[in-house]
């Protein structure tokens, strides 16, 4: 660390100083930018995973700064079904230049740090972000072309159907889970931008205006309780419509219905806790850090977290699929509920095993 200081006073000595030069800890930053944007060249930018009963170890299509990778002969095989057109590496322009761009900007870090200029960095960063919205965008377009124009003599038609993957997050097509999400070269290529966006902050002296105005320990605390709501992503239960993921019967019992989100946001829907502890255990690869919720017996077809609620057990309770399980939001209620069906306490850590 001391040598890169010293190396970059040297460089401070050199320049003109008519304006004023970046900081030895903004040059550092840029100078790791550059190596990461460079790394980015070497690893998958994106993917998109497709998960289906078909395929229980899932489908992953790579995408690479210059080329498609992972599954991508299989995924090609199911699109034509559909009417998708082919995946093709020579078909997309931007895998001959995106290497050359990623290249420019890593170069343009190293030439920003050289110059020592505020001016320059703020051009860089400017065009970093810039690109960075064209190339979402362009990607969408991709998406959006590939999902909706399709050969009207397919295999398979669903009319009013589409198959354009999310642009980011998770998406139900048909019976596949589309899941995309930046891979290890697009986190490098975030990286590398906010270590730029810390550089600007820091020569614009903005760090000292957020310590000054007590934005921080304002924002802090809030975030925390933002990030701390629970059920956000929980999914209301439409009685008579939803299906169970597991029996595939649909869903008629208020009391009884449960509910499993993966870490990737997929939802699964059951009529009783213990199709959906079933088909938690049969497919551990998929439910591994799920959020688990289950319908509260006296509620309104209200669903809570199972680390939140109290159970009882008893065959007199009569659950759609012989679980015999229910869910009270309190000891209290359980307690005297318990009295009623002559029934034992449990709890989520037994059923979960069932």
């Amino acid at each position: 660390m001391n040598s890169l200081c010293s190396f970059f006073n040297f460089t401070n000595t050199h320049m003109n100083t008519t304006e004023k030069n970046i900081g030895n800890v903004s040059k550092i930053l840029l100078l790791v930018a550059s190596l990461l944007l460079v790394a980015s060249l070497f690893t998958p930018i994106w993917r998109i995973e497709l998960d289906a009963p078909q395929y229980p170890e899932g489908l992953v299509l790579l995408i690479y700064a210059n080329k498609l990778g992972g599954n991508v002969d299989i995924i090609n095989g199911l699109n034509h079904y559909i009417g998708m057109k082919t995946l093709n590496t020579e078909d997309f322009i931007e895998f001959t230049i995106l290497p050359y761009i990623i290249s420019v900007f890593a170069l343009s870090a190293l030439l920003v740090l050289f110059l020592a200029k505020k001016k320059a960095l703020n051009i860089l960063l400017i065009a970093f972000v810039l690109f960075g919205i064209i190339a979402m965008v362009d990607f969408w377009r991709w998406e959006y072309n590939y999902g909706h124009n399709l050969d009207p003599n397919a295999a398979i038609i669903v009319p009013g159907m589409a198959y354009q993957p999310p642009l980011i997050g998770f998406k139900q097509l048909l019976n596949f889970g589309a899941y995309s999400i930046p891979d290890i070269g697009g986190w490098l290529f975030i990286a590398s931008g906010l270590l730029m966006a810390t550089a600007f902050i820091k020569e614009a002296g903005l760090f000292k205006r957020i310590k000054k105005s007590k934005v921080a320990t304002i924002f802090i605390p809030l975030s925390m309780v933002l990030f701390s709501c629970d059920n956000i992503k929980v999914e209301p239960i439409k009685l008579n419509h939803d299906k169970c993921n597991n029996c595939g019967m649909t869903l008629t019992d208020p009391k009884f219905a449960a509910e499993l989100i993966t870490q990737k946001g997929r939802i699964y829907k059951f009529d009783d806790i213990i199709c959906m502890t079933k088909y938690k255990n049969e497919n551990e690869s998929k439910t591994e850090n799920s959020d688990y919720y289950i319908a509260e017996f006296i509620g309104a077809n209200q669903l809570m977290s199972v680390n939140n609620a109290a159970f009882i057990s008893s065959e007199k309770l009569k659950s759609p699929m012989g679980g015999n399980i229910a869910a009270f939001g309190n000891k209290d209620s359980a307690d005297l509920y318990a009295t009623k069906y002559e029934s034992i306490a449990s709890n989520w850590n037994e059923i979960s095993k069932k």
